[in-house]
């Protein structure tokens, strides 16, 4: 049986903000500024930065693999988890006439690195571990190197 891989065609971006604050009347010099926080954010297949995206899709090329109702328990500048669904495009007969399959889904990405051109970072890695039925021939783990 043919195994569908994906092309992972995403990029990681994390920009740098400031906190707002607050700062009474009677306060003095003296008061610490903010702390820079960061946000974490997915590039979609157009160039745009999404945190928490309900839908993702993998396949940029061909749309053939798409992550949907991602409902994430996890943000965060190493890492950021959810679970959701994984349709795939079986491709039978050929991909044009092919039928989506959804699969159970946990996502991870991680290994942020500088994103060049950018302030903050971008994960290089996705892992989706299948918790239920997958792909055929899919392991049930597949880790991906993002392109950045």
């Amino acid at each position: 049986m043919r195994v569908h891989r994906a092309t992972a065609a995403l990029m990681i971006c994390a920009g740098a903000a400031l906190a707002t604050a607050t700062v009474p009347a009677t306060a003095t010099a003296a008061t610490t500024p903010p702390t820079p926080t960061r946000h974490v954010a997915v590039i979609d297949c157009i160039g745009h930065a999404q945190e928490r995206p309900g839908n993702f899709m993998l396949a940029c090329g061909d749309g053939n693999n798409v992550l949907k109702s991602l409902h994430w328990s996890q943000w965060r500048d190493r890492s950021a988890v959810a679970k959701g669904t994984d349709f795939v495009n079986d491709c039978k007969p050929y991909c044009a006439a092919g039928h989506f399959h959804g699969y159970p889904v946990k996502v991870r990405f991680d290994t942020p690195q500088p994103r060049a051109g950018h302030s903050g970072q971008h994960y290089t890695r996705v892992t989706l571990t299948y918790t239920g039925a997958r792909p055929a021939g899919t392991p049930r783990v597949v880790t991906t190197t993002l392109w950045g």
